[in-house]
């Protein structure tokens, strides 16, 4: 393995340092969720080791959220960087192939790249509202293609896929037998109709999600993933024996609890996500330099400065951070032009949300 430490991380805003952030929009979760905000207190556990596939309620009540799972086709992780991590390091080698959606999640691209293995990047379009082409994802495969990654709601643009474009891969690695794996930790975020978790469509799909995105508690190292085919269930859990045994008995308690209200939280939190939503759209409809792609799930949009080749984007970035204490998620993060950044409308608070939208307008003039 290679390892290179991703940009992403190198420039997070707890590697800056939050007390220099006045308006910090760069955040791809919801706000961080305490214990009694979500009306939860630890039990007086054992502190043992766990079960190795995590703790059975936790998985039934992952499972529970879809037909045709059940808890033995569930994994408990390190949250959904641990998923991740194990899927590309039990399926791929330096031999292998990967197509893989860019712009994504780092881990999606940077842990196969440590791996060694050829990889062929799908690029997404602004112009074309990045939608997913899977035509473009089909020619690019090769006889060694092992897998195939996509996310959805997608991050970072906060776009999703329809339900034909899903079964249309799913079809696609079932008919080159391959693995399909969707990165679905914005699912419970979705606006409109919720898609079906992909693994539950096909044994050659693979779902990977968490409680860090959408339920504000990535403290909690919890994700999990999830897949119908038992040998290949078994191999992810030989990996995470070899990485840590077992997961927390501590993390997985809080999860089960957070849950087993799930629910109640997403009925309360969508409505005030669609309302931040919204904000940015306000903001953006009066702002001519700044033009983005509507998300349809998630808490991220990824807006396109409408900028000449002459405006210096390296300057822009830095007095909107030095000058009005605003941090966003550059294009760089992603391995796309500057002209393009990461903004999170459901961490900050109302106000700061606000406050952060109308520094980029005055960084943009300045």
């Amino acid at each position: 393995m290679n390892y290179a430490r991703m940009v992403i991380e190198k420039e997070a805003p707890e590697e800056y340092g939050y007390d220099r952030i006045r308006f910090n929009l760069s955040e791809s979760s919801i706000a961080d969720q305490k214990l009694s905000d979500i009306g939860l207190s630890l039990p007086d556990l054992t502190l043992f080791y766990g079960e190795h596939r995590g703790d059975r309620e936790l998985r039934a009540l992952v499972a529970a959220q879809d037909d045709g799972l059940s808890p033995d086709d569930v994994l408990v992780t390190a949250g959904a960087a641990g998923a991740l991590f194990i899927i590309s390091t039990a399926l791929l080698s330096e031999r292998d192939h990967l197509v893989v959606v860019r712009p994504n999640y780092a881990t999606n691209i940077e842990t196969p790249r440590a791996i060694g293995c050829a990889i062929s990047y799908v690029d997404l379009d602004f112009d074309d509202d990045f939608a997913v082409d899977v035509d473009r994802l089909a020619a690019a495969m090769r006889p060694n293609t092992r897998l195939i990654s996509v996310t959805c709601p997608h991050n970072p643009t906060g776009t999703m896929m329809g339900r034909a474009d899903l079964d249309a891969l799913v079809a696609l690695a079932e008919s080159r037998q391959c693995h399909l794996l969707v990165d679905e930790t914005y699912r419970d975020l979705s606006y409109g109709r919720r898609l079906p978790a992909a693994a539950s469509l096909s044994r050659s799909a693979i779902s990977v999600s968490s409680l860090s995105k959408a339920f504000g508690i990535p403290g909690v190292r919890i994700g999990w993933l999830v897949t119908r085919d038992t040998a290949l269930q078994e191999r992810f859990l030989a990996a995470k024996e070899q990485i840590g045994i077992c997961g927390s008995v501590i993390d997985e308690a809080i999860a089960r609890g957070m849950l087993q209200r799930r629910d109640a939280f997403l009925a309360t939190l969508l409505p005030d996500m669609a309302k931040r939503r919204d904000i940015v759209q306000a903001w953006i409809d009066r702002e001519p330099l700044v033009g983005w792609v509507r998300p349809e799930g998630g808490v991220v949009g990824f807006p396109r400065l409408n900028v000449g080749a002459d405006f210096d984007l390296d300057r822009f970035y830095a007095r909107l951070l030095e000058d009005h204490g605003t941090y966003v998620g550059p294009g760089h993060w992603f391995e796309m032009p500057k002209r393009f950044f990461r903004i999170g409308f459901g961490w900050p608070k109302e106000a700061e949300l606000r406050g952060g939208l109308e520094a980029i307008s005055a960084a943009l003039r300045d």
